[in-house]
């Protein structure tokens, strides 16, 4: 087949646009060309009146090897690639033990699926309940303000990227096209087609739950085992080699090939770990508030008279201003037609997240817009970052009245540094609720200061974005783990054997795509490993 990219074609192209497009692309006659499929659509929307389609298509034709050797020079014809997954290894007809996966949101989960389908029968410890039990805790916190500390927003099933906008994409170097892999097994459980060749597939909240049961069910078909309400409360180790796991449940389970897919918020984890001497390195995150503005004031923005086209859908953003004081604002975990949510994993701490469903079809648009910091912001031991987030978290839920109401802030008030008394125009979607204050206390002085910088540098990339009437929803902290667990070049740690650390809790990933891209390597790197033990 053969790779055609950078086809333009206007947003309302009829039906058989495409197929002339490569028919003059190619200078081929009709019945030359014998099929075509689009790999990729994408948009450009730099001229709002003049929007384009842009795609990207795997085409079968009568005469492909003369094509391409016409078109040898053009970067924009070649061979479409093989996009095909292969397992590395098979697992042997007796396994002198079972591997462990600790974690069950998209890194574990692939971590899980892909041993499995390797005849692996992996053991999965999440700590939380299974995706719908949470999701009744879940939304139990956000209407009635009871918190569960083991099933919400962080812990369950299906992990963070369930309560999300479920975006499928990232910016991860991938050329083994593992991406390809997850978008399979997530089509396979039920997502929409479109995922496979949207240039921004996103799934959402309800989508997820029934796609996280149907994998789990294929993982428990092909030999794996799911254990819930499982929380790993020590690590055993043996001169450098990982010996078993101690369950909150009071079993020991003997384990010696252990994928840590822990997620960016298992704190108490991160301490047992550096407690039991896993070399653990403090790294960098970012901390800020959620921003909202009416949807429609976005899509406006952003497409202007085609704001509402059907397959442009609700429009998203992304920004970033680097500031005079050194300091990089940049908007984070966008979420289009979404709510702000409350995210809170721990006692009297407020924390903010975004989510949206498949449909985006919410009044608001919200986005994180967070400042970077680095260790030397927060000097200490390796887990100082996760003190430094308590610390914010913990004057948020003060700040927000000491009932899990999150503080608020319009931003014209943010902006002029006066407390907000009454909402504007943008109504806040956080639950349970909020409380207008000043913000300006919330964060640390750079931060502020970055962050109003930022605001009136994004207007004017997108106008309204500094409307008086925006609304500024506190804190978000956990944009990723504050720690980074260090691995070798097998996916293990660097001076524990057997520990293979994975996803975004290890500092390995960021979103459901490269987390998910992640935990096929270290099932790769497991089965070889285990492979070549039982060879020696």
């Amino acid at each position: 087949m053969i790779r055609l990219t950078n086809i333009q074609l206007p947003l309302d192209h009829d039906e058989d646009a495409i197929k002339q497009a490569i028919l003059e692309r190619l200078q081929i006659a009709d019945e030359q060309l014998t099929g075509f499929t689009v790999f990729r659509r994408g948009y450009d929307a730099r001229k709002k009146a003049a929007i384009l389609l842009i795609y990207t298509l795997d085409v079968e034709t009568t005469i492909s090897l003369e094509l391409l050797e016409k078109f040898a020079d053009d970067p924009l014809v070649k061979v479409s690639p093989d996009l095909t997954y292969r397992h590395v290894a098979t697992a042997p007809a007796v396994l002198p033990e079972r591997p462990v996966v600790i974690g069950f949101g998209p890194c574990g989960l692939l971590t899980a699926l892909v041993l499995a389908q390797m005849g692996y029968k992996p053991i999965v410890l999440e700590r939380g309940k299974e995706v719908r039990e949470r999701t009744k805790d879940t939304f139990g916190f956000w209407r009635k303000k009871v918190l569960n500390t083991e099933s919400n927003v962080q812990f369950g099933e299906g992990g963070a990227g369930t309560f999300s906008d479920g975006k499928l994409y990232s910016q991860v170097k991938d050329p083994k096209q593992y991406g390809r892999k997850v978008l399979e097994e997530f089509v396979a459980a039920g997502a929409p087609d479109e995922i496979m060749y949207v240039s921004k597939p996103h799934i959402g909240t309800f989508k997820l739950v029934s796609m996280v049961e149907k994998m789990r069910a294929t993982i428990i078909a092909l030999g794996g085992e799911i254990r819930f309400s499982s929380r790993v409360d020590k690590i055993n180790i043996d001169n450098g080699q990982v010996t078993g796991l101690l369950l909150s449940t009071g079993e020991t389970l003997a384990a010696r090939h252990v994928a840590l897919a822990i997620g960016h918020s298992a704190r108490d984890t991160f301490e047992m770990l550096h407690e039991s001497g896993v070399y653990i390195e403090a790294k960098p995150f970012s901390i800020g508030f959620r921003i909202e503005h009416e949807q429609s004031m976005i899509d406006k923005a952003r497409f202007g008279d085609n704001a509402g086209n059907e397959i442009l859908g609700a429009a998203d953003y992304k920004l970033v201003h680097h500031c005079k004081n050194g300091r990089s604002v940049y908007s984070f975990c966008m979420c289009p037609g979404g709510t702000v949510v409350a995210a809170t994993s721990e006692a009297h701490r407020v924390v903010t997240n975004g989510m949206s469903q498949y449909s985006r079809n919410e009044r608001n648009a919200n986005s994180a817009v967070v400042v970077g910091i680095d260790p030397s912001d927060y000097p200490g031991n390796p887990l100082a970052g996760i003190e430094f987030q308590r610390q914010l978290e913990s004057h948020a839920y003060v700040m927000g009245g000491s009932n899990y109401d999150a503080p608020a802030q319009r931003v014209g008030d943010f902006l002029n540094n006066v407390s907000s008394e009454n909402l504007g125009k943008v109504e806040p979607s956080f639950k349970p609720g909020i409380k207008l204050t000043n913000l300006a206390d919330a964060l640390p002085d750079f931060c502020i200061e970055a962050i109003r910088e930022a605001i009136p540098a994004f207007n004017r990339k997108i106008k309204g974005f500094a409307l008086e009437d925006a609304l500024l929803t506190g804190v978000e902290t956990r944009t990723s783990a504050p720690i980074n667990i260090k691995r070798d070049e097998h996916y293990q740690s660097v001076n524990t054997k057997g520990l293979f650390p994975a996803g975004e809790g290890a500092g390995y990933a960021g979103g459901i795509m490269s987390a998910a891209i992640d935990g096929i390597k270290v099932a790769e790197a497991m089965a070889l490993g285990m492979n070549s033990e039982i060879k020696e």
